[in-house]
């Protein structure tokens, strides 16, 4: 194991992709002018106003999403086990620094996923049956490849991002947190849990991608406030320790956490490493996951899809993750040596009971499956870019839903087999994320003016600042010119 946590915190996580995501992070806020900040309000009128409009009729006959289905898959995607387990083992492997530097990889990260939603919209493509497509492969390939004309960068970039979701598709961790919390609760064989979890997934996939949508506007905002009022309720017991958390988080990040009790202590660059990636394994800013699923919906603006990418990474890292990170601190189970969701569990437990720790579980079980359930949509995205319009394309779609749920089952059967504490299990998340990371990163570098442009453009459009220029195309090759 100290050969994986070499590759993962040295060369994978380590300061090139540091750097690259908070540099990136901070221009396109500069260059941005602050958007995230500036039209936060703005961007919550977007959601709360014209998201919960819902669709039309018009919508489920072009069987494409609506702005609240695609949110609701996004962010059940986003606020899921990560959230939970993840935050959980960021505290326990780089002490209570790593949440501060999980808020800069949230504040920044949201005009990062701003950026990929918002490119994913812009260059997506529609295929014969008029369902629409995007994401990183896409605005690759016509911004990089075609626009740009710049064949061998945009096929270097897209060969490594593939193979890295490759791995991120073989590496998920929603079965091995679900099953490891289940099992740990009620004292079952962990390995029959994951495989009724499995199974549990082939049933969340089976109504394809119109069906998960369904699914997702149901669950999504039971499970967010399942989880939140448990935590809320504990936080609010121990208001008078709310000053000591901020006090550990602040000097933790920067100058790392001495060992108390059973914590091996941190130091302050495993602090930074672990935060940031953590935060982004939850809030997928970056990943270029979630931008698969936004350039299915039908919208007028790519822009306005895109603020949808802030909210989400606002509610996962700022709110979501910050209320279990105050859980894990202030009843000091952080100290104790567990790590994911049993930390998490155990600190319901030492407040709420068994009850707590029951009420807990049931959450994660709904927070997984919306995770797994929405992955496999983004999977099915590249799994379509590769295999283009062949005449296959219904059997190696239908292969591929069989197959997607069995990678997750073996790593559990794998890491229960060999008895892997939890700790080294997330390693492999971490492993998982930092190859299409970097490279999607690097990708809306170059595709910044873009990006930048279309800001311009909404502004004009729908805000009223600046003029309209009549020849700027919304969508690339008028794409959706019918919607526009």
């Amino acid at each position: 194991m100290k050969l994986l946590e070499t590759i993962v915190w040295e060369w994978l996580w380590g300061p090139p992709l540091i750097i690259t995501l908070l540099a990136t992070g901070i221009f396109l806020t500069l260059a941005s002018g602050l958007f995230q900040f500036r039209y936060f309000f703005h961007t919550l009128q977007q959601y709360f106003v014209r998201t919960l409009k819902g669709g039309s009729a018009e919508d489920w006959k072009d069987r494409r999403l609506s702005p609240l289905e695609a949110v609701s898959v996004a962010v059940g995607t986003t606020v899921g086990v990560g959230n939970i387990a993840g935050v959980a083992s960021a505290i326990a492997t780089g002490g209570p620094g790593a949440v501060f530097w999980m808020w800069v990889a949230g504040f920044l990260g949201q005009i990062i996923k701003m950026a990929e939603v918002s490119l994913s919209v812009h260059y997506r493509s529609r295929d014969k049956d008029q369902q629409t497509f995007g994401g990183p492969t896409y605005y690759i390939k016509k911004g990089i490849g075609i626009k740009q004309n710049n064949t061998p960068l945009y096929k270097l970039l897209n060969f490594l991002f593939l193979g890295g979701f490759i791995v991120s598709f073989l590496l998920t961790m929603q079965n091995y947190t679900v099953s490891e919390a289940i099992a740990g609760t009620f004292e079952l064989d962990q390995v029959t849990i994951s495989i009724i979890y499995t199974v549990l997934t082939y049933i969340m996939i089976s109504g394809g991608l119109k069906g998960l949508g369904r699914i997702a506007v149901k669950l999504v905002p039971f499970m967010c406030l399942f989880f939140l009022f448990g935590s809320l309720f504990i936080i609010f017991k121990h208001i008078s320790l709310v000053p000591q958390v901020f006090e550990l988080i602040f000097k933790g990040a920067f100058n790392g956490t001495a060992a108390v009790g059973g914590f091996a202590g941190a130091a302050f660059a495993q602090a930074v490493k672990v935060g940031m990636s953590r935060a982004v394994y939850s809030n997928e800013s970056g990943w270029g996951t979630s931008p698969m699923i936004h350039a299915s919906a039908k919208t007028d603006h790519p822009i306005r899809q895109g603020m949808l990418g802030i909210f989400e990474v606002f509610i996962d890292t700022i709110v979501v993750c910050s209320i279990t990170a105050f859980i894990v601190i202030i009843t000091g189970k952080w100290t104790t040596g567990m790590a994911g969701a049993t930390l998490t569990l155990s600190a319901f437990q030492s407040e709420l009971g068994l009850m707590g720790r029951i009420i807990l579980t049931v959450g994660i079980l709904l927070f997984g499956l919306t995770t797994s359930s929405g992955f496999y949509a983004q999977i099915e995205v590249l799994v379509r870019y590769l295999i283009g319009e062949t005449k296959y394309k219904a059997r190696i779609l239908a292969i591929y839903k069989w197959a997607y749920p069995i990678p997750p089952l073996l790593l559990v059967i794998f890491s229960v087999g060999y008895g892997m504490p939890t700790k080294h299990v997330w390693l492999f998340a971490d492993m998982a994320t930092a190859i299409p990371i970097f490279i999607n990163v690097i990708a809306l570098a170059i595709l910044f003016p873009d990006f930048l442009k279309l800001i311009k453009d909404y502004k004009a459009r729908h805000l009223g600042v600046g003029e309209v220029d009549p020849y700027f195309k919304v969508f690339y090759e008028d794409t959706d010119a019918k919607y526009t």
